[in-house]
């Protein structure tokens, strides 16, 4: 049967817009549109360049430049090289610094421009943002990137024996760069070798993408800044927005980390840190239902918008407009799932604290969904050790459960069944009898081994409701080296990112380990084979170790009693 392929062209353009076809450099001209407030005087400008399609319903730019413009702010918003209406190759990244630099000095020459930029957007546009920064751009005064990172380029699926690809990574790149439009072609991931399941999709698309050629399978150097580092760059004020259920929030959380701890740039940065994943979903309305999903209702794209758009304004008012003080800004705007925004002078907050849980019954980690424990004291480390052992198969992989890993709360499923198998392990801790605020990041140190040349552990933290359900709340992954076994076996710390998030009365935390999670990452066929050509696999005992003095336990932080 012949492969069923979608084409998405761009949508009408606004009548709310000029459209103008702005000229780069090398003549390559970008659709660009202009969105003007009401009154004729001279204005600041918020620029957003992404690859989307400026028109699109998804990226709600006309809704989005009503609100800038209503405060004053021009509005433009363009199409990036090669992409829907733009002219020029259909590749990401490699243009973006100086077509950022090119457009901001277009906007400073036009009679609306007071010649002061600000930039804002999500993901990719979050990316085009820190492209402009390295420009260096003097007109270019405040970003507010959004559920990305800086090292983006990296992220995408560049295969490495130390690294985990994220199979929808390679997808985003077949889909979204083979072409001037988004083409939806699906992927046959029973496919062995998995290569060739994305080439037969190309081929039954007719289009082909140069940046999935420039990873897979065997990565070229990536080289997103030609003229070097953001932070090479003089310092923008930066509000840098993140959202805790977010897919990319690991790599932003780094960003953050290293903005925040720079003699330069530190002074300058402020986090936003939202209940939302990467779509814009919010966790107060996981699962989704109809009359809140802002991608077919427009009362729920209004409310979105407003959402997305009050933190930005405030901000864009102190550092473009300049008519607030800097004083009035918190440094760190933060939501706490279940119980509402909060501020604080700097994430983690200064009163958080680490509390440690141990795992503890490994025997049981393979017997049911809630499995062995997290123990708040550890077992006497004089104890011998003690061990679980279980089977990764390439031939029956743990199955990724959500459906689109972008939109963890649009289905914000239960994982619980999944937790029954037995190559899933799990450690239960008991119920709390009081609030416990979960505030700051989450990181498991585990002793592990595997009789395969290596290994993939993937480590998952969960809400365990009182029906029994299971929600993520944080993950993180890992590729771990063999040791051998016994008394020599090293430690291997996971870093499961960050979270603010309440358990409340009656719930329980979970961890669960796993060696794989298809198709959302690449398998590991248990050999050394590049996994994008691996044709079978060869199943592999894995071990965990506890007990013995051998770590085992998972750091959370958690507010203080008196927040």
């Amino acid at each position: 049967m012949p492969i069923a392929t979608r084409h998405i062209g761009p949508a009408p353009l606004s009548a709310a817009a000029e459209q103008h076809m702005v000229p780069m450099r090398d003549g390559v001209e970008l659709a660009t549109d202009v969105y003007l407030p009401a009154s004729p005087d001279r204005c600041p400008t918020v620029l957003v360049r992404l690859p989307y399609d400026k028109n699109s319903r998804y990226c709600f730019m006309e809704q989005i430049a009503a609100q800038f413009t209503a405060r004053g702010y021009a509005t433009v918003v363009q199409d990036v090289r090669g992409k829907f209406r733009s002219q020029g190759e259909t590749e990401p990244f490699v243009t973006e610094s100086d077509d950022g630099y090119d457009t901001i000095e277009w906007i400073t020459q036009q009679q609306w421009s007071d010649a002061v930029v600000g930039m804002c957007g999500d993901s990719y546009f979050g990316f085009t943002q820190w492209a402009a920064v390295t420009s260096g751009h003097p007109a270019l005064k405040a970003i507010v990137p959004r559920v990305t990172s800086m090292e983006l380029a990296v992220v995408v699926p560049r295969w490495h024996p130390e690294r985990i690809v994220t199979l929808y990574g390679a997808e985003y790149l077949a889909d979204y760069w083979a072409s001037r439009d988004i083409v939806y072609t699906p992927i046959d991931y029973d496919r062995r070798p998995v290569l060739e399941a994305f080439e037969e999709a190309f081929s039954a698309s007719g289009s082909r993408s140069a940046a999935f050629d420039s990873c897979v399978p065997h990565p070229q150097p990536a080289e997103p800044y030609p003229r070097g580092h953001p932070f090479q760059a003089p310092p923008v004020a930066t509000l840098h927005g993140v959202g805790w259920f977010d897919n990319l929030l690991g790599e932003s959380m780094r960003d953050y980390t290293a903005m925040a701890a720079h003699l330069a740039w530190g002074p300058l940065t402020y986090l936003h840190a939202d209940s939302i994943d990467h779509e814009n979903n919010q966790l107060a309305h996981a699962p989704v239902q109809p009359e809140n999903d802002h991608s077919t209702d427009d009362a729920a794209l209004r409310r979105t918008v407003a959402h997305y758009v009050a933190p930005v304004l405030e901000f864009f008012d102190v550092f473009l407009k300049e008519e607030q003080p800097v004083e009035a800004l918190p440094r760190v705007r933060w939501h706490l799932g279940h119980g509402g925004f909060r501020t604080s002078t700097s994430w983690p907050p200064p009163r958080a604290r680490e509390m440690v849980l141990y795992l503890a019954e490994p025997e049981s980690a393979v017997r049911d969904a809630h499995g062995g424990s997290l123990r708040a004291h550890q077992e006497a480390p004089a104890d011998p050790p003690r061990a679980v052992r279980w089977t990764h198969d390439p031939r029956d992989l743990v199955p990724s459960v959500t459906g689109d890993p972008f939109s963890a709360l649009r289905e914000w499923v239960d994982e619980s069944e999944l937790q029954s198998r037995s190559d899933v392990l799990t450690f239960t801790a008991a119920p709390v009898s009081t609030p416990l605020d979960l505030a700051g990041p989450v990181r498991a140190e585990l002793t592990v081994d595997s009789t395969a040349p290596g290994m993939h552990l993937f480590a998952k933290l969960f809400d365990v409701f009182p029906d029994g359900t299971a929600h993520m709340l944080v993950r993180g992954q890992a590729v771990l080296p063999p040791h051998g076994g016994g008394a020599d076996v090293g430690p291997a710390e996971i870093d499961l990112g960050h979270t603010g998030y309440r358990i409340r009365p009656g719930h329980r935390l979970r961890l669960q380990l796993a060696c794989s999670d298809f198709p959302h990452y690449l398998w590991h066929p248990g050999t050394e084979e590049n996994p994008w050509l691996a044709a079978r696999g060869r199943p592999s005992t894995q071990t965990l170790f506890l007990g013995g003095g051998l770590p085992g336990q998972v750091w959370i932080t958690v507010l203080g009693t008196e927040e």
